[in-house]
């Protein structure tokens, strides 16, 4: 099974807080494993956590992680480092390499990223080419890379239950799960 991991640069707790959030929401729910936050924010820890536990899924957040040890931990365990960015090879040139690895790390910045992130990488990604939302280089990305049909996951342990229907909201409560 793929093991896809986060890595979220350059959060700036006092103007990142929704943007990191629906970073992590994005990962969580298209596949990934968890989410390393290379700052200080226990506010997103919180509030990530929170979804997992009412939501369910086995998705963690790391808090003030050092990113180039997790860039090397994860490399000498066999990982891959994705950096996706608006520059370095448009995405559907490297779409299959990035299918093929069973350990990835996405990383995405905020703010500029260090300049050794560059070269950390295994493959700079350019979602685009364009100015884009980090959300949405996310989503483009792993879902593009996704094993089967990443939408359709169930995630176990949930409080909650969202009912698919044509109109209308339907949630369960799922009571002893």
């Amino acid at each position: 099974m793929k093991r896809i991991v986060l890595l979220r640069l350059g959060h700036r707790p006092e103007r990142d807080k929704r943007i990191t959030t629906h970073v992590g929401l994005t990962a969580r729910l298209l596949g990934a494993e968890g989410m390393l936050l290379a700052s200080d924010d226990l506010g997103i820890v919180q509030t990530l956590e929170d979804v997992v536990r009412r939501w369910g899924g086995d998705f963690y957040i790391k808090n003030n992680v050092n990113f180039k040890q997790e860039i090397r931990e994860w490399k000498a365990e066999g990982g891959k480092v994705c950096h996706l960015s608006m520059y370095g090879v448009n995405l559907p040139a490297v779409t299959d390499e990035l299918k093929k690895c069973d350990r990835l790390m996405i990383v995405v910045g905020a703010e500029k990223v260090p300049p050794e992130i560059y070269q950390l990488a295994d493959w700079n990604v350019a979602v685009g080419s364009q100015p884009h939302s980090e959300v949405a280089a996310v989503a483009i990305t792993m879902d593009r890379i996704a094993d089967g049909e990443p939408l359709e996951k169930e995630f176990r342990g949930a409080e909650l239950t969202i009912i698919p229907t044509k109109r209308g909201k339907q949630v369960i409560e799922n009571i002893g799960d």
